[in-house]
């Protein structure tokens, strides 16, 4: 039983040790490489259509601010400078279809916008800022 012991539990820390090694290898590299999976999640029409209506909404949420007058109307050129820039990038991106990075990109591009937003109508001060 002792020799069993000396002779398994090595064996056994061997086979761990090479499943974990199968395992990490089998994780994407994130380097310069070419990367088939990446190519493979280009943006379908549908999440296409999705960024797309994030993108104009932004444009719908500030008017509609505007209108009810929870920014002032220079709080909203700002803020509308800012979708403005992200409407641009997103042609930018979309001509060569959008991979990962370039939707997270925009889509944290949309939120930030939408947080400004957000912070502007809770100021109540009627300036930028």
């Amino acid at each position: 039983m002792n020799t069993f012991k000396k002779f398994a539990a090595p064996l056994a820390i061997a086979a761990a040790a090479l499943s974990m090694a199968g395992a990490a290898q089998a994780q994407p590299y994130g380097g310069p490489r070419h990367d088939v999976r990446n190519d493979a999640w280009r943006l379908t029409p549908a999440r296409n259509n999705e960024i797309r209506q994030d993108i104009n909404s932004l444009d719908t949420a500030i008017t509609r601010a505007t209108q009810r007058r929870t920014i002032s109307p220079r709080e909203a050129q700002g803020l509308r400078r800012q979708a403005t820039d992200v409407k641009r990038l997103y042609a930018q991106y979309a001509r060569n279809g959008l991979d990962r990075s370039e939707v997270s990109n925009l889509q944290q591009r949309v939120n930030s916008v939408r947080v400004a937003l957000r912070m502007e109508r809770r100021d109540w001060d009627g300036r930028r800022g």
